[in-house]
């Protein structure tokens, strides 16, 4: 199938993101390992397949120009962070939809999928920008930290909701999709708030997810 890659949406380090009629492309640039993109569809369907989550529909994994790309279903709306943007007296209520929405996502299960902590391990043995010392360390901390089979988004962040003008929503990039820990989901959640630059909105996120989880913060700041 052809596709026409007029409409640029979204311009990322890895990948370049179009819309053509009712579909969206995620188009690799060259150099991208082809074994991940195909892991991030193989991941996609399986949780399309296992949950009853509002997510795009897998369409097509193909080749445009060489590059490889990934071909889902649009999902018309706004994001939650977009929304949160043009609102800022409405902040602390699209938080607790965060909220409630990410402790959806935790209360499945997708077996296949990797594990958490078995990617933070790859992660931090590969990388030569932490001292060994402090590395081994760190492993030595992970290795002790508690498992679990909830999924794991990954990538949490107000941007990868999206919601339609009858409110639906729809949790789309399920590239670093696993299996784990909610702690560590939350973890990832507050440090993509602080990356940001939203401190405040970061440590409301954090108060939020513990008294809906029932989870302490001491927990989640074992993970971060």
């Amino acid at each position: 199938m052809s596709y026409t890659l007029d409409n640029l949406i979204a311009a990322r380090d890895t990948k370049d993101i179009y819309k053509d009629g009712n579909k969206t492309i995620k188009l690799f640039k060259e150099g991208i390992s082809k074994s991940n993109i195909l892991n991030e569809a193989l991941n996609t369907a399986r949780v399309e397949e296992n949950t009853d989550l509002n997510i795009p529909k897998l369409l097509e994994v193909t080749k445009i120009e060489n590059r490889w790309g990934i071909v889902l279903d649009y999902v018309e709306g706004k994001s939650l962070e977009e929304l949160m943007n043009e609102n800022p007296d409405k902040v602390d209520e699209y938080l607790n939809l965060f909220v409630d929405f990410q402790l959806e996502v935790l209360s499945k299960k997708v077996p296949l999928l990797g594990r958490i902590k078995d990617k933070f391990k790859r992660k931090l043995t590969d990388t030569d920008m932490i001292d060994e010392n402090i590395k081994y360390e760190l492993l030595q901390r992970l290795d002790g930290m508690k498992d679990s089979n909830n999924l794991c988004h990954g990538d949490f962040d107000p941007s990868n909701i999206i919601i339609n003008e009858n409110g639906s929503h729809y949790i789309i990039d399920w590239a670093h999709v696993t299996m784990g820990n909610a702690q560590a989901d939350a973890a990832r959640s507050f440090l993509l708030f602080s990356i940001q630059n939203k401190e405040e909105i970061g440590k409301k996120y954090l108060e939020l997810f513990s008294k809906k989880s029932g989870i302490s913060i001491l927990e989640i700041q074992r993970w971060i």
